[in-house]
């Protein structure tokens, strides 16, 4: 299962060319806590002999230092590298690792499983193609379980492979893992995920991770590391729309005027009209340049430079997209956002909202509901504020107009952090919903003696916190 080829000895050149051309994939590994995440991925590395030797001897001597596993060969400690995992066996901060087979090139995401740490979840999650949900055999579909499938729900993983795992502890039940599977099935209705796969596992043993199970005879599916190396992510790419964040003008000299950044959606050529976003100018590509020298066509991932027929005012912040195939401009947008940070989000407090290159100012009008991670159901009550880790659907306010997508369509987009502009700390990740680009007047009038009465409740009585008044 390795990556070993005979043309490493023979064609050193031939084997970097096919190495090259295999297709990439990105994936999560999420659930509670002590699902055997780390374990897992360790698993996958040892069982696809991608472990170098003084790695293996470093991971005895820590295994029996630390415990984790009443003295047996702990792989977890091959991802968990921090001091303060090792010795509490959890993983704190998102590990990635690489790999490779002879069929796709991986890199995996480890995040963490206390709900603590959902906002390093988060984060990784937010560039994957698809999520391994771990689930413990003997505890079934947990709260932070359903919190993790939520959150890929809204972020836009399309596909889930659901790997029960510690099927040893519990005889490898055929009938635990059937109704854990129904259970599951139930839980991803709610979430929108519909592309869902099952694999009962024992990271620990290496049951149907990589080799079959001889304990499982009952099932005849593929091992996790076949669903892996065969899932269809490619098509979820197929994003004709060109999306291009400015992030650099480049200037080395008088006579060069480029604009720097990375093509995050679809393709642009030579000669294809395109409009500057927010202020609607038009041009034409005349050269696209890279590293590696000059292209016709760039496409989406490629980092370039590009130059325009017209001098236009462009600085960094601003997208380029093909004419008549627009973002739309939005000051007033409805999203889901998961809250990071320890002090609550409160309504009409000045924050930074970061979309791509582009940043601005703006508040939180209203929270419209949040959702209970526990039945995944909508809920109004007590809706003044988000603490942490908690999930809401939230209106918000701008400052200026900015380019962007619904989340779901365009992830690249359509996503955006949230700052405290006095600690510079991120604080919050939001996904767009819903854009509204026409606000009334009469609605900017009364957002603005809301916001001018609730700055009075605050200032005249500080005791009350949070409350806004509506």
């Amino acid at each position: 299962m390795s990556h070993t080829s005979e043309l490493i000895a023979t064609d050193i050149e031939a084997y970097l060319r096919v190495h090259e051309s295999k297709g990439l994939l990105r994936i999560l590994t999420c659930g509670s806590v002590d699902d055997g995440k780390s374990t897992l991925i360790g698993r996958l590395l040892f069982d696809s002999k991608l472990i170098y030797e003084d790695q293996m001897a470093s991971i005895e001597k820590d295994s029996l230092r630390f415990n984790t596993t009443e003295g047996n060969f702990d792989l977890a400690l091959l991802v968990d590298g921090l001091q303060a995992e090792r010795e509490q066996g959890i993983t704190i901060d998102v590990a990635y690792r690489y790999f490779s087979t002879n069929k796709r090139k991986f890199i995996i995401a480890d995040s963490p499983g206390h709900e603590q740490y959902t906002r390093n979840m988060v984060t990784g999650a937010s560039n994957c193609d698809l999520a391994i949900v771990m689930v413990d055999a003997r505890h079934g579909i947990q709260v932070q379980t359903k919190r993790h499938t939520y959150i890929c729900g809204i972020i836009g993983i399309k596909h889930i492979i659901v790997a029960i795992n510690k099927m040893d502890l519990v005889d490898y039940s055929q009938a635990l893992y059937l109704k854990i599977k129904d259970e599951y099935r139930d839980l991803a209705k709610k979430c929108n995920i519909h592309e869902i796969s099952f694999v009962p596992i024992s990271a620990l043993h290496g049951d149907n991770v990589v080799n079959s199970s001889e304990a499982m005879k009952w099932y005849f599916g593929a091992t996790l590391m076949e669903l892996l190396e065969t899932v269809k992510v490619d098509e979820d790419k197929e994003i004709k729309e060109m999306r291009f964040p400015m992030q650099y003008v480049n200037r080395p000299n008088s006579d060069f005027r480029g604009f720097s950044g990375t093509l995050v959606s679809g393709f642009v050529r030579v000669g294809d009209d395109i409009t500057v976003l927010p202020s609607g100018k038009r041009s034409q590509i005349r050269s696209i340049y890279t590293f590696d020298g000059d292209l016709e066509v760039a496409q989406a991932g490629q980092a370039v430079t590009i130059t325009l027929h017209d001098e236009i005012d462009i600085s960094r912040g601003d997208m380029f997209v093909h004419t008549g195939l627009e973002s739309e401009l939005a000051d007033a947008i409805d999203a889901h956002v998961v809250w990071m940070d320890e002090k609550p989000l409160c309504m009409f407090k000045e924050l930074i909202f970061k979309f791509s290159t582009k940043s601005c100012t703006g508040e939180v009008r209203k929270i419209i509901h949040k959702i209970d991670v526990n039945t995944l159901e909508n809920y109004s009550e007590n809706s003044e504020k988000l603490i942490l880790n908690e999930i809401g659907m939230v209106s918000i306010d701008l400052t200026e107009k900015v380019p962007c997508d619904r989340y779901q369509e365009f992830p690249q987009t359509g996503g955006f952090v949230i700052i405290d502009r006095h600690t510079n700390i991120t604080v919050g990740a939001g996904m767009v919903f819903h854009i509204n680009s026409e606000k009334t007047k009469c609605s900017r009038l009364y957002s603005l003696a809301e916001k001018e009465l609730n700055a009075y409740v605050r200032k005249h009585f500080p005791e009350w916190g949070c409350m806004e008044y509506h």
